[in-house]
């Protein structure tokens, strides 16, 4: 009888930690379990009070001492575990995926800068970069040229990122995030027109100039409310959007931001900025803006506090009926495994 591959997730968060990577750790790993795999989830521990370089040193040592009971890696982001992910791949000969949800190096050097620079401009421009920087592009580019394979969750995602690093397009897959099933009961009787943003409070999503516009709305007596959310388990994240009136994320770039995808599922119309990986999936669901303006993001607030306007992308969202499930995306990586 064959045995099962043994299969090693690498996650800088698991649960009880929240957001995307702990969630996608967590439900990746039951999936494998559920086909008699045997899985080990490595998630950060005492790396996440280390430093850059000192903590990538560590979880590879630990990345090391499980490897050889190990058949293949697949690791969840590209420069916190997917570094050293790689290269303990490249040296004991093990096969790696990694997953590109995000771009580490343009993410840091926004939040680190001020500098709200959209992604496709910082490639082009190549601002000068101090040594930090340089370190983590130099990390970065080895995690994507190295891999044994690449799963970008957008097409968007995959061409820009062969464009800009000169990947092989061979081994630059895509597995799109998880859509859930629709929601049976919507509800549609939302007691205020509040609309949600839910993540991380960073500089890339834009939230100051989010936060004023709806500050000029209040004191032209518009009737609109910004609810700010962080840090929410999947459940408590749920229950908000399903009383919420719409959401929204105005990130001066973005890549495939999972919150925009629960709130379609929920039958929520959405304001998203344009430059990012959902605009083609989700076109005609919501309203996708220039987020680099105030003035745009004010005139699609209004808009869709049209109630004509609204009930539109309602009637639109009823009928999108995309799903992709977890058991899909497990299978999904598998096939690109035996790819290899």
């Amino acid at each position: 009888m064959q045995t099962k591959k043994k299969i090693l997730i690498c996650s800088g968060l698991y649960p009880p930690d929240v957001g995307g990577p702990a969630k996608y750790a967590k439900n990746l790993e039951q999936e494998f379990l559920k086909m008699g795999y045997g899985v080990k989830v490595l998630a950060y521990g005492a790396e996440k009070k280390m430093p850059i370089g000192i903590r990538h040193f560590w979880y590879f040592f630990r990345i090391i001492l499980v490897l050889p009971k190990t058949d293949f890696i697949i690791g969840l982001d590209i420069f916190s575990t997917g570094f050293p992910m790689v290269l303990a791949g490249k040296i004991l000969g093990k096969k790696t995926i990694l997953r590109v949800g995000g771009d580490f190096l343009w993410e840091t050097y926004v939040e680190s800068t001020g500098n709200l620079i959209k992604l496709k401009d910082f490639y082009n421009k190549k601002p000068r970069l101090s040594i930090k920087f340089k370190i983590i592009a130099l990390f970065q580019k080895f995690a994507l040229k190295n891999a044994s394979a690449l799963a970008s969750n957008t097409t968007w995602q995959k061409e820009f990122f062969e464009k800009v690093y000169n990947l092989d397009a061979r081994k630059n897959l895509v597995i799109e995030n998880f859509y859930p099933a629709r929601n049976e009961i919507f509800n549609d009787n939302v007691s205020e027109k509040n609309f949600l943003f839910a993540g991380r409070k960073i500089k890339f999503k834009n939230l100051k100039i989010l936060e004023k516009v709806f500050e000029e709305l209040k004191t032209e007596g518009v009737k609109a409310k910004l609810e700010v959310v962080d840090s929410l388990s999947a459940e408590e994240l749920r229950k908000k959007i399903k009383s919420s009136y719409a959401l929204i994320t105005v990130s001066i770039s973005d890549f495939a931001p999972n919150f925009i995808i629960e709130g379609v599922g929920a039958n929520k119309p959405f304001i998203l900025t344009e430059d990012c990986g959902l605009t083609e999936k989700l076109n005609g669901l919501g309203i996708f803006i220039d987020a680099s303006g105030a003035d745009n993001i004010k005139k699609a607030v209004l808009n869709l506090l049209d109630d004509d306007i609204y009930k539109d992308y309602k009637k639109r969202l009823t009928e999108f009926n995309f799903t992709h499930s977890w058991q899909e995306i497990a299978q999904e990586f598998l096939v690109i495994y035996k790819s290899l």
